[in-house]
């Protein structure tokens, strides 16, 4: 009995662990995007350039998704070379103390609907985004794209993944009023990532 015990632990095991899968960000079909007003009257739009990010599931609505990210902050592009260089600078993200920005997620969940019957392609993403040398919750609403396979036969998915957070809460103190850059800075990521075999 204790043999067919472990068997049947043992079994299990490797099932669990076959089933789950690896997925890495395709940086040729991903962009992480960001805007945040100027002046007051309109928005400045800029992008990281390098980035890297992975995610493992087991599950298929991947509601066990553990996800890691990060962007290189020497990478950022507004398509002006002295903003750029200012933002590199001390007074924004100081890319030579702080060279990235990382994500670790701590739970992905599907947004609840008003019936059980449906389903929904909408998740909320929570974990842990540093900036500088600042830590804090935060929380994305994803889109959910779907899969599927390029012309070389690997599965890919698509994320969209949105959210607002203050530059202030992560000592990104430049122009504290916020009369001239806004405090808000709104965050958008496309994602597509690749299935490890």
């Amino acid at each position: 009995m204790k043999r067919l015990f472990l068997f049947l632990l043992a079994t299990s095991l490797s099932v669990a662990t076959f089933a789950q899968t690896k997925w890495k960000v395709d940086p040729m079909h991903s962009f992480v995007n960001f805007s945040v007003k100027h002046s007051g009257i309109s928005f400045v739009d800029g992008s990281f350039k390098k980035f890297d990010g992975e995610f493992t599931s087991s599950k298929e609505d991947l509601t066990d998704a553990k996800i890691n990210f990060s962007a290189d902050v020497a990478s950022i592009n507004t398509s002006v070379d002295m903003r750029d260089n200012h933002l590199k600078s001390d007074d924004f993200f100081n890319a030579e103390k702080f060279p990235k920005i990382t994500f670790v997620s701590t739970s992905f969940n599907k947004q609840a609907t008003k019936s059980p019957k449906q389903s929904t392609n909408v998740y909320i993403l929570k974990g842990k985004l540093t900036i500088r040398d600042v830590t804090k919750d935060v929380t994305f609403t994803v889109v959910y794209g779907g899969t599927a396979k390029d012309q070389q036969g690997n599965t890919k998915a698509g994320f969209t993944a949105s959210t607002t957070i203050n530059r202030l809460d992560y000592n990104i103190k430049y122009d504290p009023t916020g009369a001239g850059i806004a405090k808000d800075v709104n965050i958008t990521l496309h994602l597509q990532f690749a299935q490890v075999k």
